[in-house]
């Protein structure tokens, strides 16, 4: 038994050999054929053909003065397509002035023999490029699996991100009575409403995709403070006194602070930049367009983009969903009641942005509906 039978071997190169003279197709295939796979055309056109036909060529031998078409328009054409804009094309031509080879290479041509040729310079130039497009190949699948590599590797971080953060505002949820569908549905208020002022020229140039996502990952800690809330105070069935209000209404400035404690002194600020804007969201998501909200009765713009987004998102949520001080209200009762706080409790330019994008609200309080819990009725 042969003991190199069944070992691997590598794949013998193909060339392609382009003249429209037969001699010289004969004398180039004489020194090729015993080290490679030859195939040959007679044509510019024939060449552009077989560039694209298997077995591909992994090297053009080119002759540059061919009729209709010549090297030159051969190689123009083999750099526009991208199925053989990287083919390798060794020039070979009787042209030996400085300025031929000049054109050649500016072309794209990756080396120049003259006419006749020898054939251990030939031998040597096509076993050069032969090399230098092998070790091109595979730097270019080494990098191609490389980046395969971090995208999923980005992508199991981004899941286990975003896991991790609902499992935390789920907390929250639960300790307030309400359950993770609130996280599910305001999440994706938020995003209906970023991505609608996205489209507006005000927004435009300010809301990228990037930060659109930046927002939805962010809003679902809006309200992680409620944890440091004292249960008889957070769970009261009927409504609060003035004292017990105050300390109700501290859930904003502590989700804020157990953020900040969590992230104060981490040097990546790129890398938690959500977290950052999780802060701003949790802090100022109960301030009111005319600075009649808390914790800082901030005004208009001056409540962070993103809050005021969570603002319309949660009231939205509250007066669609069954509480235990009151029941769930239809759509259209909702929608009556924000827009009455345009200009008062909401951005007018958000309250817009939701009058705009109904359906899709809708649609997701329907999508995550609460059990037992009756789904608002839709637009007409």
């Amino acid at each position: 038994m042969n003991p190199h039978q069944g070992a691997a071997t590598t794949p013998q190169k193909t060339l392609l050999l382009v003249d429209d003279t037969p001699e010289n197709l004969t004398v180039l295939g004489e020194i090729l054929m015993p080290h490679y796979r030859v195939r040959v055309a007679s044509s510019g056109a024939r060449a552009l053909a077989a560039a694209t036909s298997d077995p591909r060529p992994d090297l053009v031998l080119l002759d540059v003065m061919m009729p209709e078409m010549d090297g030159y328009e051969v190689i123009s054409r083999l750099r526009a397509d991208p199925r053989t804009r990287e083919l390798p094309v060794i020039f070979v031509t009787a042209l030996d002035s400085t300025e031929d080879e000049a054109h050649g290479l500016e072309l794209g041509a990756v080396d120049y023999i003259t006419k006749p040729v020898r054939p251990a310079i030939v031998l040597a130039r096509v076993r050069g490029q032969l090399e230098l497009k092998e070790a091109r190949d595979r730097m270019r699948d080494q990098n191609a699996w490389l980046e395969a590599e971090i995208a999923r590797r980005m992508r199991q971080n981004q899941v286990v991100q975003d896991v991790s953060m609902r499992a935390l505002a789920s907390i929250a949820e639960a300790r307030d009575d309400e359950t993770g569908n609130h996280i599910l549905r305001t999440q994706a208020y938020v995003n209906v409403l970023a991505r609608a002022l996205a489209t507006t020229p005000r927004y435009a140039g300010e809301l990228t995709p990037a930060l659109v996502e930046t927002y939805t990952k962010a809003a679902p800690l809006h309200d992680i403070g409620k944890v440091a809330i004292p249960d008889h105070i957070l769970h009261k069935p009927g409504k609060h006194t003035p004292d017990e209000w105050e300390i109700m209404k501290t859930h904003a400035r502590q989700g804020s602070d157990a953020i900040w404690r969590a992230i104060c002194d981490q040097e990546e600020r790129e890398a938690l930049d959500f977290l950052y804007i999780a802060m701003d969201i949790a802090h100022y998501h109960h301030e009111k367009w005319d600075g009649s909200g808390y914790p800082e009765g901030l005004a208009g713009e001056a409540i962070p983009l993103p809050a005021r987004l969570m603002a319309l998102a949660d009231v939205f949520d509250a007066l669609i969903s069954k509480r235990a001080y009151k029941p769930a209200f239809p759509l259209d009762r909702a929608t009556a009641i924000i827009t009455e706080g345009r200009g008062r409790h909401f951005d007018p330019d958000v309250v817009d942005a939701y009058l705009a994008h109904l359906d899709e609200f809708a649609a997701i309080a329907a999508r995550y509906a609460d059990l037992a819990e009756q789904t608002p009725n839709a637009p007409a």
